[in-house]
């Protein structure tokens, strides 16, 4: 794949051979030259679990201080006086069996599904369609609930979701380039000790492998795990 000239002009601005601490890997991502939109910025973290194993899956929700920057579409399964709830929390979509069918349809212009327990039963009809697409509701996540106020209001406040993919890595998104220094250290740093407190008690060895800092059109920055502030 053919690399743009600012690519390649922010290349050489990272030393592949160093790992810098969180606060100088922002510095240097925020002094890289940018695109004409608000290019997002992700983190992904290479861990030294095998995800074969049931207890080594590691999954979880964390609220970020400063939110994504990124409006998220909800989607809430829901009947009965919760309908309302969903709509004046502020959720995108609500609905029952039409939005069943829809999925089926091929539609999934979601970011995040949120279902009452007494709805999972039609949801699950779903599993095959978002299951792979990362968007099955799930009571670990928060996302199976009876408060669909409380948990809209969280997701659309900067609450995210992550779980480690087949070759040990979680990725998520941290904010946008548009935000300022302290707020993507600050998010970083929220998902980070997230990551960390999520450690299974059966791994042995290195848990925390590496740390990669980029923005959606710019080059990967390492990042010290140890200068993350616990």
């Amino acid at each position: 794949m053919k690399k743009s000239k600012r690519y390649i002009d922010n290349s050489n601005k990272v030393d592949k051979n160093i790992n810098y601490s969180l606060s100088d890997g922002v510095d240097l991502l925020k002094n890289f030259s940018v695109a004409k939109f608000d290019e997002s910025i992700d983190i992904a973290v290479n861990l030294g679990v095998d995800p074969r194993h049931a207890d080594q899956v590691i999954r979880g929700t964390v609220s970020l201080p400063h939110g994504t920057g990124k409006n998220v579409n909800v989607l809430v399964f829901a009947q009965g006086e919760n309908v309302v709830l969903a709509e004046e929390a502020g959720a995108d979509y609500v609905g029952s069996d039409d939005f069943v069918d829809k999925i089926k349809g091929g539609w999934t212009d979601i970011d995040v599904i949120i279902s009452t327990p007494d709805m999972m039963g039609k949801v699950g009809q779903l599993g095959k369609i978002l299951g792979p697409r990362g968007l099955m509701p799930n009571p670990k996540s928060g996302t199976v609930t009876t408060d669909v106020s409380k948990a809209i209001k969280e997701i659309k406040a900067g609450k995210i979701q992550f779980r480690v993919d087949k070759k040990g890595i979680v990725h998520a998104l941290i904010g946008k380039t548009s935000f300022n220094n302290e707020q993507i250290v600050d998010n970083a740093s929220s998902f980070i000790k997230k990551l960390i407190r999520a450690r299974p008690a059966s791994l042995k060895g290195t848990y925390m492998k590496k740390i990669t800092l980029s923005s959606t059109m710019g080059p990967g920055i390492k990042i010290d795990k140890n200068s993350i502030v616990i």
